[in-house]
């Protein structure tokens, strides 16, 4: 019985394995159907091909569907914060990184933002952070803004903080970033 049950499990294993890799190939094969978006967004981006596709294969295992809404992005983001409350800051993030406004993330708006976040000039990273401060997308960043923002990210990091931070923090900071 044993032996039945172990080449039961073998015979899984390997068809589980040949299935894997078949999904691989299946997967290398759609990123291989798109050469002129590939070599697109290589010259829009700054990761190289190889790049694009390690970041597209981990796109497409987080969202199959090869686009992310709100709410997943509002999950996925949240693991990385366990300890904090990260749904407002993922709000905004989600803002800033859906460029369109189309109320979902494709993978050339991941990768481009990643890129400019990761990669690009300092110019680049100002203009992408000033956008997600501007939230209101006035084409300023008054002080409402500010405090909504730190308070996300206050929220984002938890009360685990060290030193444990007064509720009223946020706005603490940001009247003394605007009495400047």
């Amino acid at each position: 019985m044993g032996a039945v049950v172990g080449t039961l499990t073998m015979q899984t294993k390997q068809r589980r394995l040949s299935r894997d890799k078949a999904d691989d190939d299946l997967e290398m094969t759609m990123v291989c159907h798109r050469p002129e978006g590939l070599d697109q967004l290589e010259a829009q981006t700054n990761f190289s091909k190889r790049e694009l596709q390690v970041l597209y294969r981990g796109f497409k295992n987080e969202c199959p569907s090869g686009i992310v809404n709100e709410e997943t992005f509002k999950q996925i983001y949240s693991q990385f914060f366990p300890h904090g409350d990260a749904s407002t800051y993922a709000h905004f993030l989600f803002n800033a990184f859906d460029s369109a406004h189309t109320g979902s993330i494709k993978f050339e708006d991941f990768v481009t933002a990643l890129s400019i976040l990761l990669r690009g000039s300092i110019t680049e990273k100002l203009q992408w952070t000033f956008n997600l401060y501007d939230i209101n997308r006035d084409g300023y960043i008054n002080k409402e803004e500010m405090t909504d923002i730190v308070r996300a990210i206050y929220d984002m990091m938890g009360k685990y903080t060290y030193p444990v931070l007064k509720t009223d923090a946020p706005k603490q900071h940001v009247d003394a970033f605007f009495q400047g």
